[in-house]
Parts: C-alpha cells; structure tokens; sequence
C-alpha cells in the first residue's frame, strides 16, 4: 500500500510540474509572440508602400545597339520594365514558386514546415543550421538587408518577412520579388532576366525559358546560361521535375519542354566595338537627361564593316606598330571606328584621342588653299630645289621633275611645290582651310607645316575629306541616331546637321579629281578596289606615322598607322601598309553598294588680273586678306607689303563653329563631342570648344 501511494504521489507531483511548465511554457510563447507581434508592427510602419517599393530604382541599364538592332554592348545593374503580375505568364510564376517556396500562398512569410524540417535535416546529418528563406524573405533581404549569414541578419529578415506579409497581398509580394530579384548577368527582375538571356520581354517568356530563369536563383553566377550552358540546362530540368511533382505542370507537359532548344540572345563582343561605344556614349550626356529609365541607345555602327575593319586593322599593321581607322558615310554617320590593334591588350582609342603628324596627307588643305586662290589642276608648276625662311624641303624620292602639271605634283606629293605654293598664298590661309574644313587641333603657320608638321586626329581628318567628298559641303560626324525607353519611346532622335559650303562646289570638284589622280597614277595606287577612289597618302619623317584617306561610293575613311612612342617604324609609308588596309577595308564596305563616279568636271571662274588688290569706296587700292577681307590700318601706298610678312588675321571662329557644327553657341547641334585643345605651339589657336 505504501508503495501504490509513493507512486500516487509522484504521478501527482509530475502532474503539477508538466502543468506548471506546459503553464510557463505558453506564457512564454505568448510573451514570445506578444515580443515578435511587436517588432513586426514596428517593422511594418518601417516598409515603405508597395508603390514607393515599385519606384525604387536598380540603377539604369543602358543597351548599345549597332545599326542593325543587335546588341553590342550592356552597361548597368539592370535593363527591364516594371511588369505588373497580371502581365507575367502563369508559367513563369509558377515556376518561381515551386522552385523556391512551395508553400508560398499558405505560410505567413516564414514557413514553419521548412523551417523545421531545414533544422531536422541539418541536425541529423551533423552539419550547421541550412534553413532556407521563403520568397518574402529573399525580398526583405534584397531591399532592406545585406547577404551576412549571421544569425542578427536571419531574425531581421524573418521579422521584415512577416510585416511585408501583414502590409502586402502575396500577388503584391510576388510582383515586387519578380520585378526586384537578381538573375545573374547584371539584371535584376525577370524582364530584365528575360531581355538579358533572350532578347525580349518578359511577358513572352514561355515554359522552357520561365524554367532557365527561375533556376538562377539559387546561383546566378554558377547556373547563368551565358556562362555555362550545360549548367543552366540541367537546372532547368530540376525545375521541371519540382513544377511536375507540385501538380503546377503535368507530365506530358514537363516532357515535351526541351530547355536545350531555347534560343539564347547573343553575347555582345567585348571586342574592337568598344573603341567605337567608348566614343560614342559620352555623348549621351549632351543629347538625353533620362538617367534612371532604362534605354536602348541606337548607334550608326555597321557591324559587317566594323568586322572589316577590325581584319584591315589587325591584319595590316606592320609588327610592332598600332594602328586605327575612322570611316563615315555621306551624311556624317560613323559606320566604322577602330583605335588599336586589340582592345583587351590596350583601350587607348587612336582614331578619336591620339595626336599624330598628318604628313602629306595635310596636302589637301594647301592645294585646297590654292585652288581657292585660282590655280586649275592642269596649271605647270615647277618641281625644283627650293629654301624658305633657312628650310629646304626635300621630295621623298631625292629628285626633282622640273615643270610638272599641279596635278602631278600632287599624284606625286612633291614636297617642293607643296612648300612654294605654302609661300605664296601664304601658310595662313592653309590653316584658315584646314579650320574650316574640322581640324580642331593647334596649327602651326611655319612654312614647314605644308608637309603636316602639325598634330591632329585621325577622326578630324577623316571629317574633313568626307567634306571634299560632299563638293565642299561641311560633315558632321555623328554616333547616336536614337535613343528610346524600354518601352519604344522615342526620347532623342538625330537630325541632319545644318550643312555650310565651306568652299566653292568647283575647289572641291577640282581637288577630288586631284586625289583621284594620286590614286590611280600616284603615291596612292595601293588603294586602287576596282572602282573610283580619291584619296591621299601621308607619310612622316623617318616613317613615324603613315595615312591613307579618301573616298569611293559615299563612303569616307582614313586609316593611320604608327608606334605610340613615336618610334620610327621601318618602310612604313602612307602607299604601303596604310593605303593596303584601306583597300582591304572598302572591298567589304562598300561591295553592295552602287559603283560612283566622280563628279570632276567643273567650271572655273575667270582669272582676275590682280588678285590681291581690290578698290575701295574712293577708288583707292588696298590690301585684304588671304580670305578677302580688307586689312584696316594699311593704306593703298603702303608698297604692296606681301602677305607673309604681316600678322595673320584672326579667323572667323563664329562662321567656323557654325561651319563645323558645334554646339555650345546656339545650342542646335549637340552631336558632337566636346574635344580637347592641346599640342605644339602655334600661331593660329584652335577656337574654344563647349565644355
């Protein structure tokens, strides 16, 4: 009997203790939960509204695309548009949540099933705590929270979870956890994602692709289809199979996607087309003021011309030595810019940044000034030894022809006739041309600069024979035609620039069928392509730099080749290396294109008796300029002072801007870029360009 009521009485005293603690316990659960209820109100007055949470941005995503539409390159944390979750297919909603949160639609932001069978499992298989996060969670901790796997950061993101649940619908939840997640690539959201691997919108994902992208989540890096394939597929395959078992897909379904078969949208190249998009999205700054939005910026780039371009280029150049190329079609759009032989090696771009001596090549402008000035290309000069001011050019060959035609002087880029016609109408007037026609470097008035002593641009000089090219008319290069939202908008469209005869249709006639004898009989027959070509050779002193540029069919481009230390580079001529890697470039360029001749039969104005006098209003003579305008404060008797030994008159910069087409002044023509005025010293300065 005793014992039966030692045992009574321990049956008792564990009733008491089991209710005390089963007491304590829910006392402390409720104190527990009174605790989290707080925090979790706190939490949610902290949430922003579901509208604010929409209007946060990733940051802009800017799309580069060549003429065509293709991509060439992407620039930022995102590129997509917000997509309502009415708007985003079944299939890939249903795909995001069986893959990554199956109770999604029944737990209150943190599931209690997961979670216990996360701790089960980890415990059982002697390991850390692997507790997975449900959809509301990830979005906590993609807004509001860092990736630290401490177990602060677990509680935070498990409160935050329950408050968006309290504050949003869980179609709300998973519209801003669609638009918001990251998918490896750079895109955060599924348009993003969607545009990103499939180059289009989300909203025409289908079943193979929703599977692609909800498998991202887990590792974008490691299951990212751009950069391992195999690895994408065979998690796209894990998704299927977790739709099939939660009943979302059936089994014919899952069977006949083939995610293997889902086409994949190019990866731009990382190739020689940045020298040309480092160029030109810079001057998105002038053009746009959207920096939020994300946009598709459309470029004038002819990607099967900048594939030749690269080949002319990389192919060309002797060893050793660099090279670039710059070529623009008639109405100013670059379709082609290489400024190096590799830009993985070197990103220095030398079509639009380097400084180098044009050599010969800067013979257009003298001849241009001289053809001005009323010579005709049949005119005889004299090829014969020759010293300005203490310098004595020296024709390449060592020889002199005697009395040549100006048109064989030029073909054959006799430096003598060069330097006399610098003399007599004045190196002034040649860097007035070279001015108007788009260099914007300094230019020296030495008599040594008719032989292209001064430094300039591959892009600039390449501008200025596209102007010849156009019988005179000014060119202004341009490398944005439009720029549009993601959803098509157009917010930027290129307009023709205001063209500006900067010398008479018959100058440049004449000079264009100067060059075209300097391809076909002259220094630049290399550069012969089956079709009419005009252009001009350069070359430098002791083979530093070698030029070609010219034109045929429309079709502008210069090509300069050389080391950038400046170093001699051995038999590098303009005829050689340079002019062969225009050739090989144009064949391509301009194969589908219709063969142009040359409009080179112009007219002359009659010759004047004197035409460096003019009368003024009283019948007196009196000086003017090598542009025409009269020089105040020298009267008619001053004794025929000649031009070289008088101060150059300033030049017309506003006439020039307007000319060349360069913002800042009247604020019409933003295409252009600001460019940067430095080099050797000079006379005449540049004038200043819009910051």
């Amino acid at each position: 009997m005793a014992k039966a009521g030692n045992k009574a009485a321990e049956g008792s005293r564990f009733k008491r203790w089991a209710v005390s603690s089963l007491k304590i316990g829910t006392l402390v659960a409720l104190m527990g939960l009174m605790v989290i209820g707080i925090f979790v109100v706190i939490a949610r007055g902290e949430i922003e509204s579901f509208e604010d949470l929409k209007a946060s941005p990733n940051g802009q995503m800017i799309r580069v695309r060549a003429a065509d539409g293709t991509v060439i390159q992407t620039l930022g944390p995102s590129f997509g548009r917000w997509i309502p979750i009415d708007e985003i297919p079944h299939e890939m909603k249903d795909a995001m949540v069986a893959v990554e949160d199956r109770r999604f639609y029944y737990h209150p932001g943190i599931d209690p099933y997961g979670l216990t069978r996360a701790v089960v499992v980890s415990l059982t298989d002697g390991g850390g705590l692997r507790a997975t996060s449900t959809i509301t969670q990830q979005l906590a901790r993609n807004v509001y929270l860092n990736n630290n796997r401490d177990i602060g950061r677990k509680l935070r993101e498990m409160i935050l979870a329950m408050a968006m649940e309290t504050k949003f619908s869980k179609e709300q939840i998973l519209e801003l956890y669609l638009n918001k997640v990251y998918f490896g690539g750079g895109a955060y959201g599924v348009d993003a994602a969607s545009r990103r691997f499939f180059d289009h919108g989300a909203e025409d994902i289908t079943l193979a692709e929703a599977t692609i992208i909800a498998g991202l989540v887990k590792a974008p890096s490691r299951y990212s289809p751009t950069a391992d394939a195999q690895a994408a597929i065979g998690r796209a395959g894990v998704v299927l199979e977790v739709m099939q078992d939660a009943g979302m897909i059936t089994p014919e379904e899952a069977a006949s996607v083939e995610p293997a078969k889902v086409r994949m949208a190019p990866e731009p190249k990382q190739d020689s087309v940045r020298y040309f998009t480092d160029w030109a999205l810079p001057q998105l700054d002038n053009l746009i003021d959207e920096t939020e939005k994300p946009i598709d910026v459309w470029t004038t780039l002819d990607l099967g011309m900048q594939r030749a371009a690269t080949d002319a280029i990389r192919n060309g150049v002797p060893r050793g030595a660099q090279g670039a190329l710059v070529s623009i079609d008639r109405d100013g759009a670059v379709r082609a810019m290489v400024g190096g032989t590799d830009y993985a090696t070197s990103n220095y771009n030398r079509a639009v940044t380097a400084l180098r001596q044009p050599g010969s090549a800067w013979k257009v402008f003298v001849y241009l000034a001289a053809l001005e000035a009323g010579y005709r290309p049949e005119d005889k000069v004299v090829d014969e030894a020759v010293t300005i001011g203490g310098w004595s050019p020296r024709n390449s060959s060592g020889t002199y022809s005697g009395e040549i035609t100006l048109r064989t002087a030029f073909a054959y880029s006799k430096n003598t006739v060069a330097a006399k016609l610098g003399e007599e109408i004045g190196t002034s007037s040649v860097a007035s041309m070279a001015r108007r026609f788009g260099i914007t470097t300094p230019i020296s008035t030495t008599p040594a600069m008719v032989l292209g002593s001064s430094d300039t641009r591959v892009l600039d000089m390449t501008r200025a024979f596209a102007s010849i090219a156009a019988r005179g008319k000014s060119v202004t290069p341009y490398a944005i035609s439009k720029v549009t939202t993601i959803d098509g908008d157009v917010i930027y469209q290129h307009r023709p620039s205001r063209q500006i005869q900067l010398v008479e249709d018959y100058v440049a006639g004449a000079m264009t069928d100067l060059m075209q004898s300097a391809v076909a009989t002259g220094t630049g027959r290399a550069a012969s392509i089956g079709r009419p070509v005009a252009g001009k050779t350069g070359t430098t002193s002791s083979n530093k730099d070698g030029w070609f540029l010219g034109f045929s069919s429309g079709l502008t481009t210069g090509v300069w080749m050389g080391r950038d230390d400046a170093r001699a580079v051995g038999n590098l001529q303009g005829g050689t290396a340079p002019a062969a890697a225009w050739a090989n470039f144009m064949r391509v360029a301009v194969a589908r294109r219709p063969v142009e001749n040359f409009d080179t039969d112009v007219t002359f104005p009659e010759r004047l008796e004197d035409e460096e006098m003019m009368l003024g209003e009283d019948g007196e003579e009196i000086l003017v300029d090598e542009n025409g305008m009269p020089i105040e404060g020298m009267p008619g008797d001053a004794g025929g002072i000649p031009p070289e030994m008088m101060e150059p008159e300033p030049l017309d910069e506003a006439w020039i801007d307007e000319a060349l087409g360069r913002s800042g002044r009247d604020g019409e023509n933003r295409d252009q870029p600001p460019a940067r005025n430095s080099g050797p010293k000079t006379v005449i300065a540049p004038s200043p360009r819009p910051q």
